[in-house]
C-alpha cells in the first residue's frame, strides 16, 4: 500500500491509520489507492468485527492533495464504476459504509474537503471538541465528490445538508457534534474509538454483519421490506451453530446478574 495506510489487526479489531503526516494525510493517488486496498483488505478477513480508521500526525486528513491531482490522468474520466457503485475517489468513504464490519473514525486536527467525507464514510465519528471539520469543495469551484452526497443525506436535516455544502464554512468537532455530523467528542478520541470496537468486536460476529446490512439499508426502503429484512437476517442467526454458541455463552454471562436481581 506504497506505506500510505497501515493496518495492525488483535483481537477482532482492525486499527487502520492513514500514514502521510508529513502532508497531514492529503489525499494523493498513492492514498487513494492505499485506503481502497485497505477496505478491501479488512472487508475479507472473517477475523476482523470492528474498524477503527485513524490519520497519524498532527491530522485526521487535510483533504484532497490538489497539487498531486492537478495532472492526474485518473481525474479525465470519473465516470467508470471500478468499485461496485462508486468510482476509485468515492470508494474511499462509501467503501467503509459497504465494508460488512463497523467502522469508527476517530477524528482530530482536521477534516477537510475528501477527508471529511471519508470521515462520513465511518459508521460512527468520534472527534476532538476542537478539530477543524469542512466540506469545503465549493470553496474551489466544485462540488464534493467523495460520495458526500450520499453520506450527508440521513445524517442532517436536508437544509442543514444545503448549507454545509453551499458555504463551504469550517465547524469546531463539538458543532459538528450538535448538528449530527460526529456520534460523540472526546479528548482523545482514538483512544475512545479503540475502546468502542473492543465492546464491538466482544459481540456475535455474525449478528454484528447482520445489523449493519439493515442498517445500511436505504432510507427510502418501505416498512414491508424492512420487516421482511429483519426477519430473513434473524432467521439465519437462529438458525446457525454460531448462534447457538454466542447464545448459550451469553446465558452464562448473564446467570450472575439475574442472580443478583433477585436478590
Amino acid at each position: 500500500m506504497d506505506n500510505r495506510v497501515t493496518i495492525n489487526i488483535e483481537a477482532g479489531v482492525a486499527d487502520v491509520r492513514l500514514a502521510r503526516p508529513e502532508k497531514m494525510n492529503a489525499l494523493d493517488i498513492p492514498m487513494f489507492n492505499a485506503i481502497s486496498d485497505a477496505i478491501a483488505q479488512v472487508g475479507a478477513r472473517s477475523d476482523v468485527r470492528c474498524v477503527v480508521l485513524s490519520g497519524e500526525g498532527r491530522a485526521f486528513c487535510a483533504g484532497i492533495d490538489l497539487g498531486a491531482l492537478a495532472t492526474s490522468p485518473e481525474l479525465s474520466d470519473l465516470g467508470p464504476r471500478t468499485h461496485g457503485d462508486a468510482n476509485l475517489f468515492q470508494n474511499i468513504a462509501w467503501g467503509w459504509r459497504t465494508c460488512p464490519v463497523p467502522v469508527i473514525a476517530a477524528v482530530h486536527g482536521v477534516a477537510f474537503g475528501g477527508g471529511f467525507q471519508l470521515m462520513l464514510g465511518a459508521d460512527m465519528r468520534i472527534a476532538t471538541p476542537t478539530c477543524d471539520v469542512s466540506m469545503m469543495e465549493m470553496r474551489w469551484g466544485l462540488v464534493p465528490d467523495v460520495a458526500g452526497i450520499a453520506l450527508l443525506r440521513g445524517l442532517v436535516r436536508e437544509d442543514v445538508a444545503r448549507d454545509i455544502v453551499f458555504t463551504g464554512r469550517r465547524m469546531t468537532g463539538a458543532q459538528a457534534a450538535e448538528l449530527g455530523l460526529v456520534t460523540r467528542i472526546a479528548d482523545d478520541p482514538l483512544a475512545e474509538a479503540l475502546d468502542m470496537a473492543s465492546a464491538i468486536a466482544a459481540s456475535s460476529p455474525d449478528a454484528m454483519r447482520a445489523a449493519k446490512r439493515l442498517l445500511n439499508m436505504p432510507a427510502s426502503s418501505s416498512a414491508h421490506d424492512l420487516l421482511v429484512a429483519e426477519s430473513t437476517e434473524q432467521a439465519a442467526l437462529l438458525a446457525s451453530a454460531n448462534h447457538r454458541e454466542a447464545l448459550g455463552a451469553a446465558q452464562e454471562k448473564r446467570a450472575p446478574v439475574y442472580r443478583d436481581i433477585a436478590d
